[in-house]
């Protein structure tokens, strides 16, 4: 069975959209709900706050990897 989406290209702009939508809801969420915690680590202490950029960081990829495969794998079976 061949896994390669039949348009490459249109897949590739659905899930540019998809992250460019999860990555600005995430800018905001992170301004809006985490700043005040952000500025009193950065506050307090530099290592930790350089810990819990990372982390964010790095929890973002994880999650929004996940949420694209998910949706990409759903608009695929919906197209087959």
């Amino acid at each position: 069975m061949d896994d390669r989406p039949s348009h490459p290209l249109r897949s590739f702009l659905i899930e540019l959209v998809i992250y460019a939508a999860l990555v600005v809801a995430y800018v905001f969420f992170v301004l809006h709900l985490l700043e005040h915690w952000l500025q009193d680590i950065y506050g307090h202490s530099k290592v930790h706050y350089a810990i819990a950029a990372l982390a964010l960081i790095v929890g973002q990829g994880v999650v929004l990897e996940m949420i694209t495969s998910a949706l990409l794998r759903f608009i695929r079976s919906r197209n087959e």
